[in-house]
């Protein structure tokens, strides 16, 4: 889940508290090219105050329209289609041929129960899905295991919120930087460890949270569910291997390690010394990234997001 997604639903409980009446409008379906995915939301109130995106303007500014005329009924949640004519996504700024489908509900008071869930579930990093019913605007919210895509059939829309992913870079370099850079830009969100606080002093990066400590503690307190990723660069065994042990034995999502592949070589055989299980190794990433022969910091950032992002797109 992206982080203004999260954004977006604190701020309808907040409206819901302050006993306001909300829109909540999500993307349930796309066709062709669409500007942002299917599950984007965004909140809105009648006066114009809105929260989140689904194209990044017109869509917006054509729905607000909408809902201060008072011409989108508001007893039961309904799907307006954008995009259905070459004028419509003209003006509307959607590229061409794209179609987006967008499930508008006014929220109730009832409503503030469930969005009290979902926020404390994502502040404890866990995944809910919301279940609503289309004839009666009623939502049931529980717990799942994993995170899944939404759904929709004629009678329900299936939604899952899950937490930002959380990427724990080991290791303040050059690289390390370069990483966070896309990473942030990515939605991700960022920490930095490294148990050398000279080399912490010395973060030139963008704006993360660092951690001086023990690569193992941090990675055990910080990135060990299955929203995490634990990615090694500092090019010194004594603290990769010592964040490697922790990370391969949690839930984390993705594991990756710098190093060319002789590198790699040596770094499993000193894993498995130390009674690593081979299931446990056969989820490291090494050579981390796509093997695209990219030799500078930002070239090698590029490859480990791509490959990332492949993993995450099952591409």
């Amino acid at each position: 889940m992206q982080s203004i997604d999260a954004a977006v639903l604190r701020q309808a409980k907040a409206w819901c508290e302050q006993r306001e009446r909300p829109w909540l409008c999500t993307i349930v379906r796309a066709t062709g090219s669409s500007p942002r995915p299917v599950g984007s939301m965004l909140t809105c109130l009648d006066s114009g105050a809105i929260c989140g995106s689904l194209s990044g303007g017109c869509v917006e500014e054509d729905l607000l329209a909408r809902l201060q005329a008072g011409i989108i009924d508001d007893s039961a949640p309904v799907i307006i289609e954008y995009g259905v004519t070459p004028d419509q996504n003209e003006r509307l700024g959607l590229p061409c041929g794209g179609k987006l489908f967008v499930l508008v509900q006014r929220l109730q008071p009832r409503d503030r129960e469930w969005l009290t869930t979902a926020t404390v579930s994502l502040d404890k990093r866990r995944c809910v899905q919301r279940e609503l019913d289309l004839g009666s605007g009623e939502t049931l919210l529980s717990p799942v295991d994993r995170f899944c895509e939404l759904s929709l059939d004629d009678s329900k829309l299936r939604q899952c919120f899950g937490p930002q992913m959380r990427m724990l870079l080991v290791g303040a370099g050059q690289l390390a930087q370069s990483v966070a850079e896309l990473a942030l830009a990515m939605d991700y969100q960022v920490l930095v460890t490294d148990p050398r606080q000279t080399t912490l002093d010395q973060w030139q990066g963008p704006e993360v949270t660092l951690l001086q400590g023990m690569p193992d503690d941090i990675v055990r307190e910080h990135a060990a569910d299955r929203h995490a990723i634990v990615i090694t660069l500092t090019h010194d065994p004594r603290i990769d291997d010592m964040a490697l042990m922790e990370a391969l034995l949690t839930d984390a999502w993705y594991i990756g390690a710098l190093g060319s592949q002789r590198t790699t070589e040596k770094r499993l055989l000193r894993l498995r010394g130390l009674d690593l299980p081979d299931a446990a190794l056969a989820r490291l990433h090494a050579p981390v990234g796509l093997n695209i022969g990219s030799k500078t910091p930002v070239e090698i950032a590029v490859s480990i997001m791509a490959e990332i992002t492949a993993l995450r797109r099952g591409t």
